[in-house]
């Protein structure tokens, strides 16, 4: 048999973070905190998404010479694409800046939507896209999804 869990125990390690004073930031104090993290515009990364998803678009029809290679990967861009901004018109929009539970509610909602459309479009694609490439729609769904990891080095330091 084991032992019950001393109480604190899950805190192993964070002891001396009880003796952290807890203080509230004035005004000018967290502009500056806001002027030191910038965050970045959903709609920065969706626009990059974008222009990523047209370059290998372009790149795959120029590679392959093959007019529905190019299409397919436009259409899997347009998978990684619309979902997102899609989610950054939902996460912007006024009514999840109306409280803290709005907006994590907001971002929950707007995350299934993405996921939702993802998946009908990956769903339509063979339908859409005739013939349809799947190497290339998933690799220009791949690439354009790898953008969200730019995103935080252009946060900086």
């Amino acid at each position: 048999m084991t032992e019950p869990m001393a109480r604190g125990s899950l805190r192993r390690g964070f002891e001396d973070d009880d003796d952290l004073p807890v203080r509230r930031l004035t005004r000018e104090q967290a502009s500056e905190l806001r002027e030191k993290n910038p965050g970045v515009s959903p709609w920065r990364v969706v626009a990059a998404q974008a222009l990523v998803g047209i370059s290998v678009a372009l790149l795959a029809w120029w590679l392959s010479g093959a007019a529905h290679v190019g299409w397919s990967a436009l259409y899997g861009a347009a998978a990684a694409v619309v979902p997102g901004a899609l989610m950054a018109r939902g996460v912007t929009g006024r009514f999840t800046n109306v409280s803290t539970i709005a907006s994590g509610v907001g971002v929950m909602f707007w995350s299934l939507v993405k996921i939702g459309v993802s998946v009908l479009l990956l769903l339509a694609a063979p339908r859409v896209v005739q013939p349809l490439s799947w190497p290339a729609l998933l690799a220009a769904l791949v690439l354009c999804i790898q953008v969200y990891w730019f995103a935080l080095l252009w946060r900086g330091r």
